[in-house]
């Protein structure tokens, strides 16, 4: 029961203090409650519009999936160039000026103005669906606040349409820039490309008949070529002819020595006779008389008819070989000159094939070079060409379609934005009960009992005080004053802090330990 009656009398007492000061309390509180009150019944209703868009990417370039975003980055650079677009001055102006002022504005006439343009920034937002983030969906919202549905409506129409007309605006001027960047890259790499072009046909107009075997000799270092295979049977003819005419040498020596002694051509091996088919026959036959004669000689004294004739025979084949000789030697002399003549123009042959082979081979290396840099540059030339054809069909969409589109129409919020009027007026009451309250607080000084004072301890360092334990007890208020708080007063009272005055207040009686 202590408890409850200490807990009521601060409230008892401060519930007098505001009856005895009703006036100074209330006129605050009634003049800021009326002026919420006439801000509530003044203020216009604030109408929010929205219009939903969805973003896609530019389909040119984008074989794979066209009109498709390739990474959440590349949609968030976009729907980041959409935003900083949605609040630029120019799509603000433009949408003013298709819309107009509001209905009864006075209007100058330069409007709109800059002042125009900065107060329907602060009043456009464009975001993503609620809870999603840019670069996460396509879709976007473009909302719009304004005193005037209609004119709310009017201006995010007008505001998307411009929007959408300056992100194409936008395209088109990347992509001429684009264009005309790669336009000089394209004619860059075509200079370079006639220049590289043109050391090459002129190396390969030097080259002449081998050009074949230089671009073999690069494509393969081991395949055969022509000029090859000739080589090798230059090389093979060569020897042959070498052969020949070393032995057509060995055969006219040993044939002139048989013109002197016969017996040395009988000796002579059947190989070497193979080019004298008649001196070989000759020889077989002087060989077969002589057997023939031997046999005869054997049987048959010399004067014998048949050895007679037999020796006859050989002597007569003997002459015709003496004779065969001489037109033998000859042959083989013309044979010799032959063969000697072939190996010779072979040897002339072989040389001038390897050395078109050794310059062709001292040529490769440049002639690869400039096979390189021509297939560089124009590989150069193709990718520079179809950036630029890129670049020219995005300006050409830039001009006939927008990567924005509106979803259905704009949409007026069902009632109007922020506090209602009701919430307004109690809010204005509630500061105005606060404010008479704090005016009240900071003008009155409170009342201090008989006896008591401050000291300068709690002047310096204001803390709550408790009444000492044998304190007098406050002095009775006359009869007079009876029902009636009648607290000292001063004109102008000096405003106390909240701390002092609680400090005060419980040195004067409103200390929870006044009721004990």
């Amino acid at each position: 029961m202590h408890d409850t009656l200490r807990s009521q009398a601060p409230i008892r007492k401060f519930a007098q203090l505001l009856f005895a000061y009703r006036g100074r309390c209330l006129t605050p509180a009634l003049a800021v409650a009326g002026l919420a009150l006439a801000y509530a019944a003044l203020r216009p209703d604030t109408w929010e519009a929205a219009q939903s868009m969805v973003v896609r990417n530019e389909a040119a370039g984008n074989l794979t999936e066209p009109g498709k975003f390739r990474h959440a980055e590349e949609m968030k650079t976009t729907q980041e160039t959409i935003l900083e677009l949605a609040g630029s001055r120019e799509v603000l102006r433009q949408a003013l000026v298709e819309v107009g002022p509001p209905a009864g504005a006075a209007v100058s006439a330069q409007w709109p103005t800059a002042t125009d343009i900065a107060d329907l920034a602060e009043l456009v937002k464009l975001a993503p669906p609620k809870g999603a983030e840019f670069g996460k969906t396509e879709v976007l919202y473009l909302t719009v606040r304004d005193h005037d549905p209609a004119r709310c409506l009017a201006l995010v129409g007008a505001i998307s349409r411009q929007l959408q007309a300056r992100f194409q605006q936008l395209r088109d001027a990347k992509a001429q820039g684009m264009i005309d960047e790669l336009a000089k890259a394209v004619s860059l790499a075509e200079a370079d490309l006639q220049q590289a072009t043109a050391r090459l046909t002129e190396l390969e107009s030097s080259v002449g008949s081998d050009l074949a075997e230089l671009r073999m000799l690069l494509e393969s270092f081991s395949g055969e070529s022509d000029l090859r295979r000739k080589s090798a049977t230059l090389e093979t003819e060569l020897r042959e002819a070498q052969l020949a005419e070393t032995s057509n040498r060995g055969l006219l020596t040993l044939l002139e020595s048989a013109r002197v002694d016969q017996g040395r051509l009988l000796a002579t091996p059947s190989r070497l006779l193979e080019s004298q088919p008649s001196l070989k026959r000759l020889k077989e036959g002087l060989v077969d008389a002589q057997l023939h004669t031997a046999e005869l000689s054997g049987g048959m004294s010399e004067r014998h008819p048949l050895v007679m004739a037999s020796m006859e025979a050989e002597r007569e084949i003997g002459n015709q070989l003496h004779k065969e000789l001489d037109i033998a030697c000859r042959g083989v002399q013309a044979d010799l000159e032959l063969s000697a003549a072939r190996a010779t123009r072979l040897s002339e042959q072989l040389a001038d094939t390897r050395a078109r082979l050794s310059r062709l081979a001292g040529l490769r290396a440049e002639y690869a070079n400039l096979i390189a840099s021509v297939k560089n540059r124009s590989a150069l030339v193709e990718a520079a060409q179809r950036e630029l054809a890129e670049a020219r069909g995005s300006q050409a969409g830039a001009h006939s379609a927008s990567l924005i589109y509106s979803i259905d129409a704009p949409q007026l919020g069902a009632r109007p934005v922020g506090p209602g009027r009701a919430v307004v007026a109690a809010l204005g009451l509630l500061a105005g009960v606060v404010v008479g309250a704090g005016v009240l607080f900071l003008s009155v000084e409170l009342p201090v009992a008989a006896g008591a004072a401050i000291s300068p301890s709690h002047q310096q360092t204001p803390q709550f005080a408790t009444a000492p334990p044998h304190r007098q007890p406050a002095q009775p208020l006359p009869a007079a004053a009876a029902g009636k708080f009648q607290p000292e007063r001063r004109r102008f009272a000096r405003p106390l802090s909240v701390r002092k005055a609680l400090a005060k207040a419980a040195l004067n009686g409103f200390s929870p330990y006044a009721g004990m």
